[in-house]
């Protein structure tokens, strides 16, 4: 029993030690990707605020206002599927006193908020001007974006696979060894919304909202493992 326990142990030494060295034969790299672009779409978060001494008056007032920034966007030719509510909120506004006494409600305000996409950036700006003209008094957000941007990803994906294997093949070079074949390719965490570059024309037009659309940054990683030939 001991003996056979003994040829175990050393079976199992020996598959430990050639795993460690097949292992031993690889180079692992991380390659990246980088595709620059121009938007064609925006998002803008556009918002109404009222104050009134009673809850009701502000959220109508709120509402009335809302209503005609909505019909601002319509006329500016912008598809109801890309109007989106994305908050409504009503708050008592408190008076403080210093003797003491807790404080009390001297009236409400009502707020309202839209998510707005704008497919065709060179109304941009005269979508700005509209809405805050009619009634908008908060403007939270702005960011830029690709309609269909799977072509660019793809882009950085194929430049992040040769950038690895570039980086591949001069550490095999250096190391005096043959690159083999490609054991594992990964692609690491992806970064999600594009990034935008600070660089870019100001679109601007009468009486409109100036905006610099700039261009926007795609990058894409991939860790790839390859094996060293014989």
């Amino acid at each position: 029993m001991r003996f056979f326990l003994m040829i175990s142990v050393i079976f199992a030494s020996l598959t430990g030690a050639a795993l460690a060295e097949e292992e031993a034969r690889l180079i692992a790299v991380t390659g990246e990707g980088v595709v620059q672009a121009a938007p064609d779409m925006a998002t803008v978060s556009i918002g109404v605020t009222r104050e009134a001494r009673t809850a009701g008056q502000a959220m109508s007032e709120a509402s009335s206002a809302m209503s005609a920034v909505i019909a601002a966007i319509d006329a500016a030719g912008i598809e109801a599927r890309d109007i989106q509510t994305s908050n409504i909120g009503l708050s008592p506004r408190y008076q403080h006193s210093n003797d003491g006494r807790p404080p009390r409600v001297t009236g409400y305000v009502a707020n309202n908020t839209l998510m707005v996409r704008v497919r065709a950036l060179d109304a941009l700006g005269g979508v700005l001007d509209a809405v805050v003209s009619d009634g908008a008094n908060a403007l939270n957000g702005l960011s830029f974006g690709i309609a269909d941007s799977a072509p660019l990803e793809a882009r950085a994906r194929a430049e992040a696979v040769a950038d690895a294997r570039a980086k591949a093949e001069g550490l095999a070079e250096a190391a005096g060894v043959t690159l083999g074949p490609v054991m594992s390719i990964v692609e690491a965490g992806r970064g999600g919304l594009p990034q935008p570059m600070m660089r870019g024309a100001v679109m601007e037009a009468a009486m409109d909202v100036p905006v610099a659309a700039g261009e926007l940054e795609i990058r894409r990683q991939v860790s790839m493992t390859f094996a060293i030939a014989e």
